[in-house]
């Protein structure tokens, strides 16, 4: 299975929260809603997840194996550092004032 693309949404909102992510996997399957999050030791990838009736969450859809996981969060991860570098540039925004 192989990552065949990653769309990464920055939050504006100032908090944890990063951004939001989805990810298609072969050209065939789509995960959406996954959160970049800024966690105590740097950014973490969560997987999309629902509330239940007592008020814990559950993973939604999650990896099987610490290498698959691995695989998402560097693609997400590196597709967050590479929109959050484009912000950043200088014109940047200029250019989508026109």
């Amino acid at each position: 299975m192989k990552i065949s693309e990653v769309k990464v949404f920055p939050t504006k909102e100032v908090g944890r929260l990063k951004a939001y992510a989805t990810v298609v996997f072969d050209n065939s399957f789509i995960v959406r809603d996954l959160k970049v999050i800024e966690g105590n030791k740097g950014l973490f990838v969560s997987m999309p997840s629902r509330k239940r009736r007592d008020g814990t969450f559950r993973d939604i859809v999650h990896p099987l194996n610490v290498e698959t996981r691995q695989m998402i969060e560097d693609a997400v991860i590196g597709e967050f550092n590479r929109v959050a570098q484009l912000d950043d540039s200088p014109g940047y925004a200029d250019e989508d004032a026109e």
